[in-house]
């Protein structure tokens, strides 16, 4: 994490990651940081990730070829496990004793086991499962948990999914196991573990005292996470208690109502034409009575004007200016990564009603509220073993969204776009900007792996707010901007 203008409060020196996508994507970003930090980012980023020059063109320049240099001297890939716990100690080892010369020692480890053995969603998938209770997964916190035992960071944070208080493992609660563990790691070494939004000593905290909100904190999603801060107890008389600050709501309007008016595409490719899709947007329209079908058209024609005043009008909210000044880039010529997916017809005419409705109820409406003839045909809808019911939700103009997982990869159907003449899921950059993520931040792979690295994500903007509480936390100095994402 880095001041704006001048040297970095906290710098990144290891990176971890076993995805090749993720690891392209983390490189990149590490390229642009060193890039704007030593000269500015040049128009040759801009091209590259707008499509207009190729990668072994840009990484050719001399200025970006020292930029990746660096970059790939600590973003790795690499898989956490027993198996490469020596590789990885000795990358973190080589990596500290470099970065030693120019800190005080202090430095700060960041990270998040899997979840897929906590989240509610993986454990309801496994409901049947014998060997689940068997699964190592319920314990690759332990490579977490071995980096502390070695390297003893000044401070820790690790995120996990809020499923993760309610786990067990042949009967024990797994954040109690954690709790402790990561209290006492070792007989000579312990931590005092801290909440980041409630200001007590840990001894006096429930599990749900860790449980961040993110909607609270000025992110428009509405996304809960488990978050500790571990203070190592030699370190605990000189640091502050440092908590988040509430700030009002920030919305899906406020967040992608500015970007381009995208139509579906339609599935199969054959059938995608502008003259089907204006047919199937009559159909949607056509199922409502005239005078409903009348308003939603003149929604669609005055809709861009609307969005730009209610931008205007929460622009003057605080924590809509920062979200605005965290993700906005005026190099950009036009937004990255915003194209729709394709639909099938029927999903598309679900898609328009069902965004008309929640229009009309202010919130997302119920699978019961689809009319007859748009019901899927899918056996297991409205069964007893259904694990959600309500496949189909809008993301609803004037509330935060729901959580962005990676889940949004398969289908849209949990992501649908509000502006019913849109009849369409979001795209990878408005999921991106729900999530906080610059604009200017580009995802390397395929469009499946991009909502992957979208949905997996802490939201960069809560990492920053958490960041400056840490800097706090830490008594350091100069901290009116770390805006390092």
């Amino acid at each position: 994490m880095g001041e704006e203008d001048g040297d970095p409060i906290f710098q990144t020196v290891g990176s971890f990651e076993m995805e090749p996508n993720a690891v392209a994507t983390l490189t990149l970003r590490s390229v642009f940081r060193h890039l704007k930090r030593n000269g500015g980012v040049p128009e040759s980023y801009y091209k590259y990730i707008s499509g207009s020059k190729s990668w072994e063109d840009f990484k050719q320049e001399p200025r970006v070829a020292a930029a990746l240099e660096v970059a790939t001297a600590h973003v790795h890939e690499i898989e956490l496990s027993e198996a490469t716990r020596e590789d990885v100690a000795q990358k973190i080892k080589d990596a500290l004793a470099a970065a030693s010369n120019n800190s005080d020692g202090d430095w700060v480890l960041i990270g998040g086991p899997p979840c897929q053995a906590y989240s509610l969603a993986g454990r309801s998938r496994r409901t049947n499962d014998k060997q689940f209770a068997f699964d190592k997964k319920h314990f690759l916190y332990e490579e977490y948990l071995d980096i502390i035992k070695q390297f003893a960071p000044a401070l820790f944070v690790m995120e996990n999914v809020k499923g993760l208080l309610s786990s067990t493992n042949h009967g024990v609660g797994m954040f109690g196991q954690i709790l402790h563990d990561l209290q006492h790691p070792s007989s000579s070494l312990t931590y005092e573990v801290r909440s980041l939004v409630i200001d007590r000593k840990s001894g006096t905290l429930s599990p749900k005292d860790f449980v961040i909100p993110a909607e609270d904190y000025g992110i428009p999603q509405k996304r809960h996470r488990v978050i500790l801060l571990g203070v190592r107890s030699d370190v605990v008389e000189r640091t502050n208690r440092a908590v988040l600050e509430p700030s009002s709501r920030v919305t899906v309007k406020d967040a992608i109502a500015d970007l381009p008016f995208l139509r579906s595409k339609i599935s199969p490719k054959r059938h995608d034409s502008q003259e089907n899709w204006d047919t199937l947007r009559k159909r949607a329209l056509g199922r409502r009575d005239q005078r409903s079908a009348e308003v939603a058209s003149a929604s669609a024609d005055s809709g861009p004007d609307q969005v730009g005043q209610q931008v205007q009008e929460d622009g003057r909210r605080a924590a809509v200016i920062r979200y605005r000044k965290w993700i906005e880039d005026d190099a950009l010529v036009s937004p990255l990564q915003h194209e729709s997916r394709s639909h099938m017809e029927s999903d598309i005419e679900r898609y328009a009603h069902l965004a008309w409705k929640a229009e009309e109820l202010g919130k997302s409406p119920k699978f019961a509220d689809l009319p007859e003839g748009l019901e899927p045909n899918h056996k297991n809808i409205g069964g007893d073993n259904t694990p959600f019911l309500d496949r189909f939700r809008v993301q609803v103009w004037n509330e935060p969204s729901t959580t962005i997982v990676s889940h949004i990869s398969k289908d849209g159907h949990y992501y649908i776009h509000p502006d019913e003449c849109q009849m369409r899921s979001l795209t990878v950059r408005e999921a991106a900007r729900l999530q906080t993520f610059p604009d200017n931040y580009f995802f390397e792979g395929s469009r499946t792996m991009q909502f992957h690295q979208v949905g997996n994500a802490v939201p960069p903007l809560l990492a920053r707010l958490i960041a400056e509480k840490v800097v706090e936390t830490l008594r350091l100095d100069g901290t009116e901007d770390v805006s390092e994402d």
